[in-house]
């Protein structure tokens, strides 16, 4: 009897796209982050992390408040609970990657 090929890591398809990534990444770090912040971190425009906060929004991983500080309008944003589970799944899924071609090589060197 043949044994199947191991099972490939699972990436979240949401979090893999590399704008997206950086963003969870970001937001992983702290409780909440301001809109400016993780722009500036990110390096991208305000209509593209706009776009972005969306689809994770949508997605039910990042939550977004809205309110002022003084008389200028603020946005910030935090992983929920559901997205910091998605994003652990995510780098523990890198991480194997990373182990099994570690574990290849070093059979490669071996042999």
């Amino acid at each position: 009897m043949a044994s199947s090929p191991p099972r490939l890591p699972r990436f979240d398809p949401v979090i893999h796209a590399p704008t997206r990534l950086a963003i969870v990444s970001l937001l992983a770090a702290s409780e909440w982050a301001e809109f400016k912040f993780i722009r500036e971190a990110a390096q991208l425009s305000d209509s593209n992390l706009s776009r972005q906060l969306t689809a994770l929004e949508e997605a039910g991983y990042v939550r977004i408040r809205k309110g002022f500080v003084g008389k200028r309008p603020r946005t910030w944003a935090s992983l929920s609970a559901k997205g910091r589970s998605a994003f652990q799944a995510h780098v523990a899924a890198l991480q194997e990657i990373v182990a099994r071609a570690g574990e290849l090589a070093a059979a490669a060197t071996v042999g």
